[in-house]
């Protein structure tokens, strides 16, 4: 298949262990892809019968952008973008009023491939210790207070390196391991892979190996270590979490320097994908004190281009790019493909998994909400749940989900 050669890179990660997600429920939604970085929702009872069409409890104009909203403590946060200024934004939950805002310029130059996605943030923030982190489209990293939204820090990288974002704008989403911010800064061939003191925001290590890609990282534990693992710019990598050395890599590039899958973590194998690059699973092996990495199996008729898959038990299910955007459900122990829908599904799909069904959002504004089975694909219900374009993910929280589209906020009710 022939993929836009305009692309834009939304937000483009599965073992997370922050201080934050102890007692997790669907109501906390706070970071990317939920409380384990792996797209999950806990707690979540589907109505007996779906609607016809879902309440709007609420809907606001927020500014444009493709972060997804993060959720805690029965706030709302968000990081957008008003005319020339990146928005930070606190709302309550149940009202979608808002609590606290602030913002500050940020001028910022599009890529040409990429201005009809608008000038970002696509980062998504993260909440941890009552603090909020956020990473800007050009690459400044700041850290708010959740409560009052008072500015604790700021990093800015022009100084540092040639460029403070890739090609097309800043989209890995920062992540908190052990009171440590984990952040992929700096532009095309010019970054690192640096840990701040979630605190202060002071440098605790900083690996400057490659440029970074547009995946977020996910922290596992494997062998003994525990390990960051990201697709950077040019590579597959695991650095120790603990003091930022390289213990692995593997070369890895896709076409137009678009690495956005989140790495996926199926027991003691990883799961890795990208447009073009079929879908492999690899395994870590430690001998004598050195890494090593094994692929255990390849599938090629499956390939991930902005899309980061879910797991439940042994299945993996995703958008592949092929055909023109595909449902698929993977064996994750084989790479076998159970099944793939008919395709024109569209460019991009945002996954989560809630009890028993998939909510998947596409581009197009569609919630489509699907049997988690591995006998096919199995539409349950489709919504259209917004008038323009939802790259951002969706964040289910008790009975209701959180639509963030181009510029405006909702929460639909299920029920």
């Amino acid at each position: 298949m022939s993929v836009n050669r305009f692309p834009v890179l939304a937000l483009a990660a599965c073992l997370f262990a922050g201080s934050f997600i102890q007692n997790a429920s669907a109501q906390n939604w706070p970071q990317w892809r939920g409380p384990n970085r792996d797209g999950v929702v806990t707690g979540f009872t589907a109505p007996a019968s779906w609607p016809g069409s879902l309440n709007v409890k609420w809907r606001v104009p927020v500014g444009e952008g493709h972060s997804s909203p993060v959720v805690g403590g029965g706030r709302v946060y968000l990081h957008t973008r008003l005319q020339d200024r990146e928005t930070v934004s606190c709302l309550d939950l149940e009202t979608g009023k808002e609590v606290w805002l602030q913002n500050y310029p940020v001028d910022y130059n599009m890529h040409p491939a990429a201005v009809s996605h608008g000038k970002g943030p696509k980062s998504t923030p993260v909440l941890y210790n009552d603090k909020l982190y956020t990473l800007g489209i050009s690459g400044i990293l700041s850290c708010f207070d959740a409560k009052s939204g008072r500015l604790r820090w700021r990093k800015e990288f022009s100084r540092q390196f040639k460029t403070t974002s890739p090609y097309f704008g800043t989209a890995m989403s920062p992540v908190v391991d052990k009171g440590l911010l984990i952040a992929n800064v700096g532009g095309h061939d010019s970054g690192a892979l640096i840990a701040f003191d979630a605190e202060t925001g002071q440098v605790k290590w900083s690996w400057t190996g490659d440029g970074p890609g547009y995946a977020s990282p996910i922290i596992v534990e494997i062998g003994g270590a525990r390990q960051v693992i990201t697709q950077t710019q040019q590579n597959i990598v695991g650095i120790s979490a603990a003091n930022g050395e390289l213990l692995w890599q593997i070369p890895f590039s896709t076409e137009y320097v678009q690495n956005i899958v989140t790495p996926v973590l199926f027991k003691e194998i990883l799961i890795l994908s990208g447009i073009n690059k079929g879908t492999m699973a690899i395994r870590l092996i430690r001998r004598d004190k050195k890494w090593a990495t094994e692929q255990v199996w390849r599938n090629e008729e499956v390939a991930m281009y902005m899309n980061s898959p879910v797991l439940s038990g042994h299945l993996l299910f995703g958008l592949s790019h092929k055909r023109k955007g595909q449902f698929f459900c993977m064996d994750a122990r084989t790479g076998e493909a159970l099944w793939t829908s008919n395709g024109r599904d569209g460019e991009n799909a945002a996954i989560v998994s809630a009890g028993e069904i998939l909510l998947a959002l596409t581009n197009d504004a569609e919630l489509i909400v699907v049997n988690r089975t591995a006998k096919g694909f199995e539409p349950i219900k489709k919504y259209t749940v917004a008038d323009s374009p939802t790259w951002a993910h969706p964040v289910v929280t008790g009975k209701g989900v959180l639509i963030k589209d181009r510029t405006m906020l909702a929460f639909l009710n299920f029920e």
